[in-house]
């Protein structure tokens, strides 16, 4: 086996390494099918399945393979240099050019088959991304990787285009399905009490609305489309339909339940002073900090996370820009006041809702 060379590399020598061995060697295995079982066959290659070792061995399989790598290039971004990124089995290329990408990912998939692994073409897929539309042909030894417009990573959905328009809908389209999926089961059973609905809400259905939500850059049309999805659920748990022309802050009243844009808006900022208060050398850190090249195209210029961010604290903090990146340093926990405006269901009546609550900047 190929690995024990590696886990020679990482110090692991002796009878800690002669246990490991142990545990594959004459490894066999049988396959049972419908209470038959078939013949023993020998099991040469892979991790074993439930071990508890197994994971910390792939991790350092794929952490010699990526180190081995990371001479093929990166992404230039302003004054940073991003690597591939790995989480498990799950691995993201980026280059400036098609050229470095397939010299990164010729350079990936040689120590792959060092290590004996190979990289799953079917699995695999190119994406560009900029506002143009452009060629990125990639091939694995002699195989092409298609190219898509939409890539999906770790459970976020990224386009060509760079936005994350395509992400929110999706996030509003699949808390929609848990809806429906939970409607005659829970949401309108009437031997649940509102506690268990409401319980059922904020596990299943508020996660899946709002899962990567730190990120996003809301605009009026996301917030009142995220409104209407969570007031369809709280007034079918309070019972009451549009008819009853009862508004959006009483039935919340009524239920106990904060609004979830605010719980949006908290996490965001909760999110900025995580970024703010950083040590040197996280990724995240330094993404955000970096100062790409070059100028912005014409046309009316999309509004950057950074910018987004400072304009929410302002408006609902009253804390300007300039002074915004030194409040988050300083963990500054205080009970605030702020005023937000929150729509109907309808997206056409707004109201002015004060409210008062300890708001934490990074708790």
């Amino acid at each position: 086996m190929r690995g024990w060379e590696v886990l020679r590399e990482y110090g692991v020598r002796g009878s800690l390494l002669r246990a490991i061995q142990s545990l594959y060697s004459q490894s066999e295995s049988c396959v049972r099918v419908l209470g038959s079982t078939s013949d023993r066959f020998p099991v040469r290659v892979g991790l074993r399945q439930g071990c508890a070792l197994s994971p910390i061995l792939f991790v350092i399989i794929m952490d010699r393979i990526s180190r081995r790598s990371r001479g093929g290039g990166g992404l230039q971004f302003g004054g940073l240099r991003i690597a591939p990124l790995l989480f498990a089995d799950d691995v993201a290329l980026m280059a400036s050019s098609v050229c470095d990408l397939q010299r990164s990912l010729d350079l990936f998939a040689a120590e792959c088959e060092a290590a004996g692994m190979r990289i799953s073409t079917s699995k695999s897929e190119a994406m560009v991304l900029s506002r143009k539309p452009m060629d990125c042909p990639l091939q694995v030894g002699n195989e092409a990787l298609p190219q898509v417009k939409e890539f999906k990573y770790l459970g976020v959905l990224f386009s060509s285009e760079g936005t994350m328009e395509r992400e929110m809908g999706r996030r509003i389209g699949a808390a929609g399905a848990v809806l429906q999926s939970l409607y005659c089961t829970v949401v309108t059973k009437r031997e649940l009490s509102q506690k268990a609905k409401l319980s059922v809400y904020r596990a299943i259905f508020v996660p899946t609305l709002t899962y990567d939500h730190e990120g996003w850059v809301m605009t009026e049309r996301t917030r009142s489309r995220i409104q209407a999805a969570e007031m369809g659920v709280l007034r079918r748990v309070a019972g009451i339909s549009l008819r009853d022309k009862v508004r959006s802050s009483v039935i919340r009243e009524g239920l106990g339940v904060e609004p979830l844009l605010l719980r949006v808006e908290r996490s965001q900022l909760r999110w900025f002073g995580h970024l703010v208060r950083m040590p040197p050398g996280r990724l995240p850190r330094e993404v955000f900090q970096a100062r790409p090249a070059g100028k912005r195209p014409r046309g009316r210029p999309r509004t950057r996370w950074r910018d987004y961010i400072s304009s929410l604290a302002w408006e609902r903090l009253g804390i300007p820009q300039s002074e915004l990146v030194d409040v988050a340093r300083e963990r500054k926990v205080g009970t605030l006041c702020w005023s937000c405006y929150l729509g109907d269901p309808d997206g056409n009546v707004f109201e002015n809702i004060l409210l008062s609550f300890s708001w934490s900047l990074l708790s």
